[in-house]
């Protein structure tokens, strides 16, 4: 049984505010970038191939905060963070803080395969992208007048902006059980709107946004990543099935509904077993998702009822 789940990020999401043509864009963004994973499991593909072009999808897509349409620090500046994982081995790759590289996911499985490092970040995850011959884009790439318009109400001291609103998070990732039984898990991110430069988050904290594990299973996460590092969620969750005996349905249940709220943390996850079921859990009042799994039709929803 070969599955994908992928998630394009939790938060407030009021209907209200959802206009059926926006919804429509994400919804088709959400389907495209499924597709794309999903056709590399498909035609028995390996699940890191199929989590890194699932994210990558994401990340081209500027309604998504990742890659093109990243959100803006505080000065203005786009930092991106990414991280991957290969339940197999347990090896894994992360970058953060970088400003130039199109794509972080693609950089972040560089570093698992091509380096003995886990965590590269800032100028010198870059300067290791051009030992591996990565192009360097320019910073306008990433900018998008959304994203700027939303800075500059942080910055008029616009309150109904919050760290947990959907202008903040939009982080991106996938989970993938592949035909041979391997599970991948990767996550990206452009952090939070107006953080302060250096921030880094949840999404290259492996363990906290990122975690897989054949054993058990494969998580990527999103939400308030502040939180999300302190409850060492995508491991906790792992954990419960591989020591605690949880189903993947109880291990995410209780790590979203229940630890997260006791901490104040907002957000959700995707997670696949090592039998290729899918969870896909929230706390928010919503969570851009997708998934298919082999023989079944692709789900793609925002809200608890669709």
């Amino acid at each position: 049984m070969f599955g994908l789940a992928i998630h394009g990020g939790a938060g407030t999401l009021p209907r209200a505010e959802m206009s059926s043509d926006r919804e429509q864009l994400y919804r088709a963004g959400l389907t495209a970038a499924l597709a794309t994973g999903y056709s590399v499991l498909e035609s028995g593909g390996t699940s890191l191939d199929a989590v890194t072009r699932a994210v990558a999808a994401l990340e081209d897509d500027p309604l998504f905060n990742a890659g093109r349409g990243a959100v803006f620090t505080i000065d203005g500046h786009n930092e991106l963070d990414a991280s991957i994982m290969d339940g197999a081995t347990l090896r894994a790759g992360a970058v953060s803080g970088v400003m130039h590289i199109k794509n972080p996911i693609e950089l972040a499985r560089t570093v698992m395969e091509h380096s003995d490092y886990v965590l590269l970040a800032g100028s010198g995850a870059e300067e290791f992208a051009l030992t591996r011959g990565f192009q360097l884009v320019p910073r306008s790439y990433f900018h998008t007048a959304e994203r700027w318009r939303q800075l500059e109400r942080i910055r008029a001291g616009d309150g109904e902006l919050s760290p947990l609103t959907i202008s903040h998070l939009g982080t991106v990732g996938a989970v993938a059980r592949d035909a041979q039984g391997r599970l991948a898990a990767a996550t990206s991110t452009g952090g939070m709107t107006g953080k302060r430069y250096g921030r880094i988050g949840d999404s290259p904290v492996i363990g906290a946004g990122t975690y897989a594990d054949d054993r058990s299973c494969a998580v990527s996460a999103t939400g308030h990543g502040e939180i999300f590092i302190r409850a060492a969620v995508a491991h906790d969750i792992c954990a419960r099935m591989r020591f605690g005996g949880r189903s993947l349905d109880q291990a995410v249940r209780e790590v979203v509904l229940e630890e997260l709220p006791s901490l104040g943390g907002e957000g959700g996850v995707v997670a696949v077993d090592r039998h290729g079921r899918v969870a896909m859990e929230f706390n928010s009042e919503g969570m851009f998702r997708a998934s298919r799994v082999r023989g079944g039709e692709a789900k793609v929803a925002i809200y608890r009822d669709a």
